[in-house]
């Protein structure tokens, strides 16, 4: 699918011949766009209705939360200046910056965060990852319906600059949590004015560098400078056109025709051309990741944890990165990424890490045989993963390695709305999945696996991991903390609630163009810390 370049509408065409009226007259330089391939359709633009990374680099350019993000994807200060934490860790009392607008010049108010907190765990909203915000007080309770008060959250405005913040227990990690887009502000006054239709271009207001000003499904989000918002001053880059495009080869033709100045992924079998011919562009570093299959536990054969094990086993993740990508990514044996912070001795590890791979595959054969399954009994299995060369080469690769166990894979492919919206039904057997860490802590990942959460596809249950889950939630010394967490992941590597595979590696190119884009540990390079050179 691709999309027009640089297309506009008659009214934009007119405003756009005005603007470079006026800068010949004044002798100013052109308006810099920043043309992204951006991957995946964007769903929506409202922030309590995303799921992707690919939404995330839109929404993340056009609202900001009480914290915000650097070039390096720390926490700054966002809408809020400043910020006080009680003794006890369990009060934040964020003071928003003066004169703060949304893009029609009504102002950002402490009301519009207390707003939008509430409606984010609303039961009617729908929102698939409110539990990421499950650390405020009676959050979990009134996003399952246990509390019907929505009052009873803990968060209030105390005054229009001025948001308290109460949390079950005192959390580690909740500034971080706090620069997802699930703690993004939206307009009270517009979205009570306009309801479901207030994300519409027309209609919506932003607060943050850029409002949006053009989207077509299945083709870009274009957005301009936000005039309101506070430091529209310095930014580089007039606008952003993000452009919908899954077709990895494609979109490096595109590149390399000077059409994206950024491609946020490309087909890994180019590596090597891109370094040789376009030295300095590849940005391929660690980042924290995981890229994993799930496995459908409700419903047979998956429902066996033996079935799931030999599976596992079976998976040489050895040559994954190295030799079926070319890009080097690391094998995974645990479910948490290496070097995540408050993980004191690092990740669980499933036990039979370091045995040799012929013993893996002997082992896991003779695990299926006991079930019942090997070459005179097919094990028949559909695996699932949404279109995209890297996705084929892993999904075929493994395929293969199942063969010798007597495992029967029939391959399905899906364009990345349709693949995610299977696996929440849970309508797959095995399918392909990532996750990128939101926040820096270990539960960002383990809480994958927790009963009841919509992101836990598979459906893999286990009271006592719930159990320890909860217990980490009141610890608050860190290092028994981690003893915990990492008690719940053994729990689950034991049980092979699911198979991890790779850790992620960034695969932006980069265009010379383009500078202020630094590489960092979750992958996000806001528009607002670039310029781009004409």
């Amino acid at each position: 699918m691709t999309a027009h370049v640089r297309s506009f509408t008659p009214r934009r065409l007119l405003g756009a011949l005005a603007v470079s009226t006026v800068l010949a007259l004044t002798g100013a330089v052109s308006a810099a766009q920043l043309n992204l391939h951006n991957g995946g359709d964007v769903t929506s633009l409202d922030p309590h209705k995303l799921s992707g990374d690919w939404e995330n680099r839109v929404v993340g350019d056009m609202f900001e939360g009480l914290v915000a993000e650097d070039a390096q994807a720390q926490p700054i200060p966002g809408m809020a200046e400043s910020w006080t934490v009680s003794p006890d860790g369990l009060v934040y009392t964020f003071k928003l910056r003066e004169g703060v607008k949304w893009s029609d010049g009504q102002p950002v108010t402490a009301g519009d965060f207390e707003f939008a907190f509430k409606r984010l765990m609303d039961p009617k909203t729908a929102a698939q990852y409110a539990y990421l915000q499950y650390p405020i007080k009676n959050a979990e309770a009134i996003n399952t319906g246990k509390i019907t008060d929505p009052n009873q959250l803990g968060v209030k405005a105390v005054d229009d600059r001025t948001l308290e913040i109460t949390l079950e227990n005192p959390t580690p990690f909740f500034i971080g949590a706090l620069t997802h887009y699930t703690a993004y502000p939206v307009p009270r006054h517009v979205v009570e004015a306009k309801g479901d239709a207030w994300v519409r271009v027309e209609n919506i207001v932003t607060n943050g560098p850029y409002r949006p000003t053009e989207w077509v499904p299945g083709s870009h989000v274009q957005t301009e400078k936000n005039p309101e918002w506070y430091d529209t001053a310095n930014l580089k880059i007039d606008g952003t056109r993000f452009f919908t495009l899954e077709d990895q080869a494609a979109a490096l033709r595109r590149y390399r025709a000077g059409e994206f100045d950024i491609l946020t992924s490309f087909p890994t079998d180019q590596l090597k051309w891109i370094e040789e011919n376009l030295p300095g562009q590849a940005h391929v570093t660690p980042f924290a990741g995981l890229y994993y299959y799930v496995l459908n536990s409700t419903k047979p054969p998956l429902d066996n944890a033996n079935v799931r094990k030999a599976l596992s086993m079976a998976v040489n993740r050895e040559v994954i990165g190295p030799q079926v990508l070319g890009t080097g990514e690391l094998p995974a044996y645990s479910w948490v990424p290496p070097g995540i912070a408050n993980y004191e001795g690092g990740p669980a590890t499933v036990a039979w890490k370091d045995e040799p791979y012929p013993q893996k595959l002997e082992e896991a054969k003779a695990l299926l045989a006991a079930e019942g399954y090997g070459p005179d009994k097919p094990l028949n299995l559909v695996l699932r993963y949404n279109t995209e060369d890297n996705h084929r080469r892993v999904a075929v690769a493994i395929a293969a390695m199942w063969k010798p166990l007597g495992v029967n894979v029939e391959l399905v492919n899906a364009e990345v709305k349709v693949h995610y919206a299977d696996l929440r039904e849970g309508d797959f057997a095995v399918a392909r999945a990532g996750w990128l860490a939101d926040y820096d802590d270990p539960i960002n990942f383990l809480d994958l696996l927790k009963g009841g959460i919509e992101m836990n596809y598979g459906r893999w249950t286990n009271a006592e991991f719930d159990k320890l889950l909860a217990q980490s939630q009141t610890t608050q010394d860190l290092v028994e903390r981690a003893k915990i967490l990492k008690s719940a992941e053994q729990i689950a590597l034991d049980d092979s609630a699911a198979i991890p595979i790779y850790y992620y590696a960034t695969r932006n190119v980069v265009s010379p163009k383009i500078t202020g884009f630094e590489d960092n540990v979750k992958d996000i390079h806001r528009t607002r810390w670039l310029t781009k050179a004409e």
